[in-house]
């Protein structure tokens, strides 16, 4: 489990493929330690496992994480440049304080920056998210964007805006964003379940 809160904005410095899945080394300034194999790491809002790390003696260190079919169609990690930043989050421990909301790592989709409105120190950008998560938005709700716990200020239709303020900006990859870049979007788990239980409400109790 993770909370939108980036510890880290990393660096891709290699992207293969291997049959049906893609292995992607990043840079960053994480102890190696801290990154124990077989262990979660968010990337850009996606769960990946770690599955090797090395550390150097000038304080940075490298990671692998392989990305399955799965994943590569849902997010936009099939487009990781080589160069590419991204923001990292290391998974919550138990007694850790919850800042953001509480994020599973399980991308929903993806949604495309529509607008970016750049207003003094903040910065507001408007997403256009797949039909069949924009009816999961809620206004004032918390929503997930590239690993990032985001309030959504609005919502019109299908596209809804999220004011970033300068800490974000700094902090995270997000200042480099721009209209038409794609991100990752994970619905806010609560949306999610109440969204089920009203499903499975209208379908009616089922019996043998």
């Amino acid at each position: 489990m993770f909370t939108g809160i980036i510890s880290e904005v990393g660096t891709v410095v290699s992207n293969s493929r291997r049959n049906d899945v893609r292995r992607m080394s990043m840079l960053c300034r994480i102890k190696p330690e801290d990154l124990p194999i077989g262990g979660s790491i968010a990337c850009n809002g996606i769960c990946l496992t770690v599955v090797s790390r090395e550390g150097s003696e000038d304080g940075e260190t490298v990671f692998e994480v392989d990305a399955a079919p799965e994943t590569l169609d849902v997010t936009t990690a099939s487009g990781w440049d080589i160069g590419r930043r991204i923001n990292l989050e290391r998974p919550l421990k138990v007694g850790d304080e919850l800042s953001g909301h509480i994020v599973s790592g399980h991308v929903d989709g993806v949604a495309a920056i529509v607008q970016r409105d750049n207003l003094g120190e903040t910065t507001r950008f408007w997403l256009e998210a797949p039909g069949n998560l924009s009816r999961l938005i809620a206004e004032k709700g918390s929503v997930c964007l590239d690993g990032v716990s985001l309030t959504v200020n609005s919502v019109k239709g299908v596209r809804f805006d999220c004011l970033l303020i300068p800490h974000t900006l700094q902090v995270t990859n997000w200042n480099e964003r721009k209209v038409g870049d794609k991100v990752n979007i994970e619905i806010d788990m609560l949306a999610r379940y109440v969204a089920r239980l009203a499903e499975t409400a209208a379908w009616g109790t089922v019996t043998d």
